[in-house]
């Protein structure tokens, strides 16, 4: 087969091709020492996803009550794809598993549906324009965009879902249990001030919901997951009081993560299709799904901090792997979960449940297998 043309798997429950013996020049020693590294770091999490929950993000009751769907993970697994074809696959890569905040980026795609589609105008218009269901009526929250939604600095005030925002507030994302996350410090105005949060990405589902007046996994699975193949098994969660009505019918606004329960349950090789469709720049096949400028918008570097996109993490200047192009970015959740986008090589790995700590040895060891300039 020809790789100039770009490979396209066909969808799931086909025959995704797998490279046959360093056909697209990857070094098959190589590829194989990285996947046995990575699955032979597992992550210290616990495969009691409840327990671990409730223990790691170290919230005073009751901020840490779990209000949507958990279960059990599995065991460390990943799949890299170069070219499109599968060059090395370890582990349950069908076993779906909770993403935890890997469903930011996807949340992002389908804002970017969204703008394509004319519900949102511009992104740096107030989303009090478009949305009047009481959360940004605030002079404060009056003042949020679209943008500093996506970006982190929106500052947004309130509770949702029984969770004040305040639980976020002086959160640092190298120390969950931080002893200062969940205190009291002054807003900013927003688009000032950058800090990782749930609560305001949630607020953003629901604002997307508002616009869409559809449940955002319908939306997800027919703008992009069924378009590009995805299985069947994904499941997108809210939260047991996160439903609204819209139209008169009840629909639940889903969670950007799995802080408390819910958000996306997803495995590696429909997770592997996503990390290809960013690859191809919204791209699959002969069908544009996501325009290409939104991907441009989504990966590049917001101001307030450079290694971050539209959720999308950054490897800006090489500050968070070391081992890897300053051009790779991923989406990244709790506990060991990554989808990494390397533009440079071609490359595509996802790596589920493996320890944090080992993620930059892993792409030190996956760099290894490319061929020497």
């Amino acid at each position: 087969m020809s790789l100039e043309q770009p490979y396209v798997p066909p969808p799931h429950g086909g025959d995704w091709r797998r490279a046959l013996g360093g056909e697209t020049g990857l070094d098959p020693e190589a590829l194989a020492a990285a996947a046995e590294f990575a699955a032979a770091h597992e992550t210290p999490w616990s495969r009691d996803i409840e327990a671990e929950i409730i223990k790691g993000f170290s919230e005073p009751p009751p901020w840490n009550e779990i209000i949507g769907h958990v279960a059990p993970r599995g065991g460390p697994n990943g799949i890299v794809l170069h070219r499109g074809l599968i060059v090395a696959e370890w582990g349950d890569t069908a076993r779906a598993d909770m993403s935890f905040s890997i469903v930011k980026c996807y949340l992002s795609l389908v804002a970017g549906i969204a703008v394509e589609r004319g519900l949102i105008g511009d992104i740096d218009d107030r989303v009090a324009k478009l949305v009047d269901d009481g959360g940004f009526a605030s002079p404060h929250n009056a003042k949020i965009t679209w943008r500093q939604l996506l970006e982190h600095t929106s500052e947004w005030e309130g509770t949702l879902w029984d969770k004040p925002d305040l639980i976020d507030r002086n959160r640092d994302l190298s120390n969950e249990a931080s002893a200062k996350k969940g205190t009291a410090r002054a807003l900013q105005e927003p688009g000032t001030y950058w800090e990782y949060n749930d609560i305001r990405v949630n607020r953003l589902a629901l604002a997307l919901l508002r616009r869409f007046r559809r449940p955002l996994p319908e939306v997800f699975r027919d703008a992009i997951a069924a378009p590009i193949g995805c299985s069947y098994d994904w499941q997108w969660h809210g939260y047991r009081n996160s439903y609204v009505e819209i139209d008169g019918q009840r629909m639940q606004s889903v969670a950007g993560g799995g802080h408390w329960g819910g958000g996306l349950a997803m495995h590696a090789r429909d997770h592997a299709r996503l990390g290809l469709l960013m690859l191809r720049k919204g791209r699959w096949g002969d069908w544009q799904l996501v325009a290409e400028s939104w991907i441009a918008r989504s990966t590049t570097p917001t101001r307030l901090n450079p290694k971050y996109g539209f959720m999308w993490m950054l490897n800006t200047g090489r500050q968070i792997y070391p081992s890897a192009p300053a051009e790779g970015y991923g989406a990244s959740g709790s506990g060991g979960n990554l989808v990494w986008i390397d533009p440079v090589h071609d490359l595509v790995a996802v790596i589920c449940w493996t320890d944090p700590a080992a993620t930059d040895g892993f792409l030190e060891r996956l760099g290894k297998a490319l061929p020497a300039k």
